[in-house]
């Protein structure tokens, strides 16, 4: 494929909607899952790890204003990969009808994964920091008072 090829051949239409959705899962959740990953990988403590994701939440429990924040964040990003997908499209030479079609299901799709993503990582970041990170929270507020009371 010669380089004026690539420019005006059709934009892959799967690729961009896995990469855009991922992108929006994972920045929509980017508040437990980076305290998840940096736990799992021993850079952070538990106490540490849950007054990082408390931080985007109200005392009880529902989404605060840090946490609508990175949700918006996330939905910017999947307009912008239909507005930049529509762009690219725009610059091939197919069916108009082709092109609404695509574009629609472009639409649709990357909404749906979008959401199945953030749904998935929230459900998986829900799952360890109950499993994994509040029993090491715990264990370390206890060392520590134990250290306090000595």
């Amino acid at each position: 494929m010669d380089p004026t090829e690539a420019q005006t051949s059709q934009p892959s239409l799967w690729r961009w909607i896995v990469k855009f959705a991922a992108a929006i899962g994972l920045t929509g959740m980017i508040c437990c899952v980076a305290p998840m990953v940096l736990f799992m990988m021993g850079l952070m403590g538990g106490v540490y790890a849950i007054s990082f994701a408390d931080g985007f939440y109200n005392e009880d429990g529902s989404a605060g204003i840090g946490a609508w924040v990175l949700r918006i964040v996330a939905a910017l990003i999947g307009v912008t990969g239909i507005v930049l997908y529509k762009r690219k499209q725009d610059q091939c030479s197919i069916d108009p009808k082709r092109k609404r079609k695509n574009l629609i299901l472009l639409t649709v799709l990357i909404a749906t994964f979008g959401i199945g993503f953030f749904v998935t990582l929230e459900r998986l970041t829900s799952w360890y920091f109950n499993e994994h990170i509040v029993p090491a929270q715990q264990a370390e507020l206890a060392e520590h008072e134990t250290a306090s009371l000595d």
